[in-house]
């Protein structure tokens, strides 16, 4: 299958470098001018779990293609478009023209109504996932991160068409093992607050990267989290369909707080999840938190905690998301 990663982000490259690994044709589309500045090959330094379930770790020079121009006559059959949630309308706008016929996975972060994420993207070439990897660019450029052994897949009260079936044969046959979610909005939304507890706290010590084994400070994020699922049943998620999701936040604090400082501290997939993470002027975390604490002002509901955070996340000059 000819693919295109939409963008050079952390899981367009991991994700592109293993599609590319299962034997299909894989490129980036970048803005003019960025296939220079990246140059042609990326630095990775993975922890692959797909095999292993201690991971195997994958140390490589990969050469990567770049393509700064996308007319809507182009064959690629599968578009992953993977940005920061506050790009996504940008990227929408910019692939709705463009898009010719192939299938684009929607893959990432959404914060609203799936079809209003997708702009003018056509509905019936849309499919829904959501990636199971992490990680970060450093300041020597090499991507660090980890490759979890599932992708999530979703779909809105309906089977899976044929194209999204065709998209998760893809990925199944790239060794990833496929999980379904039925209420995927939900799930997406119960993630997206899931973020938002946490880069209340990274936020607030400079990076993501200082919660590992903070023990404290994932206590504060945890809580942060309970106060959120009012927020949720607010905008019609029923909980009750997501008790792993949400049962982090609803466990007792003096039980979640130090397993998951330990797992952080000890387990190296937990851990470079978190200290991959390290770049302080990251604006996703941000955004992230605006668009909650916006959502909660605009529904009534209270979130002391997130808004007592709002400082670290308010835009330059306000005061407020």
């Amino acid at each position: 299958m000819k693919i295109l990663m939409f963008g050079r982000g952390v899981i367009a490259t991991i994700y592109g470098w293993a599609l590319e690994r299962a034997g299909h044709d894989v490129e980036f589309y970048v803005r003019p001018g960025r296939a220079a500045t990246y140059g042609p090959t990326t630095d990775l330094e993975l922890i692959d779990t797909r095999r292993r379930v201690w991971g195997q770790r994958v140390v490589e020079k990969w050469p990567v293609r770049y393509r700064e121009e996308l007319r809507s006559d182009h064959d690629f059959d599968l578009i992953v478009l993977s940005v920061s949630h506050h790009r996504l309308a940008e990227a929408t706008a910019f692939l709705s023209p463009r898009v010719g016929q192939a299938t684009v996975l929607v893959f990432g972060n959404i914060w609203t109504e799936p079809p209003a994420a997708i702009g003018a993207l056509p509905a019936d070439q849309i499919a829904w996932g959501f990636p199971q990897a992490g990680g970060g660019f450093g300041a020597d450029g090499t991507l660090r991160g980890a490759l979890l052994p599932s992708v999530l897949f979703g779909t809105f009260g309906r089977p899976p068409t044929d194209r999204e079936q065709a998209v998760r044969r893809v990925f199944r046959e790239a060794g990833f093992r496929l999980r379904e979610r039925p209420d995927f909005r939900g799930w997406l939304w119960v993630h997206f607050v899931a973020n938002a507890a946490l880069h209340t706290q990274g936020l607030r010590l400079g990076s993501l990267s200082k919660l590992a084994g903070a023990t404290g400070d994932l206590r504060e994020a945890l809580l942060t989290g309970r106060e959120l699922l009012p927020l949720l049943e607010a905008r019609g998620v029923d909980l009750r369909r997501h008790r792993g999701g949400v049962l982090p936040f609803r466990a007792p604090t003096w039980l979640t707080a130090p397993a998951l400082a330990w797992l952080t501290t000890h387990v190296a997939l937990a851990r470079v999840n978190l200290t991959a993470h390290s770049d302080p002027g990251a604006e996703e975390p941000r955004e992230v938190c605006r668009d909650t604490l916006a959502e909660a002002r605009r529904l009534g509901i209270s979130v002391p905690r997130l808004e007592a955070a709002e400082p670290y996340f308010a835009r330059k000059g306000t005061g407020r998301a």
